[in-house]
């Protein structure tokens, strides 16, 4: 699987019933809220051996699938 295809399976297990391969503003139009992103970041951490901080936790960085994919590739470092 691809690191978009394991980032979709993740939002979609706890947020499901968005369509997350379309949605580009995720956390502006309030599909998904802060007790959401602390579950996705959880699983991101978990699924691919990443630490990511506060600072990463910004609206910008998980409006869509591709931002969250580019948030990945920056801690993977």
């Amino acid at each position: 699987r691809t690191m978009r295809e394991q980032i979709i399976e993740i939002l979609t297990e706890i947020c499901p019933g968005v369509d997350f391969e379309q949605e580009t503003a995720l956390i502006d139009d309030g599909l998904i809220d802060s007790l959401d992103i602390v579950a996705v970041v959880t699983d991101l951490m978990d699924t691919f051996d990443v630490q990511l901080g506060v600072d990463d936790l910004t609206p910008e960085n998980f409006n869509s699938v591709d931002a969250i994919c580019q948030l990945i590739e920056r801690a993977q470092g």
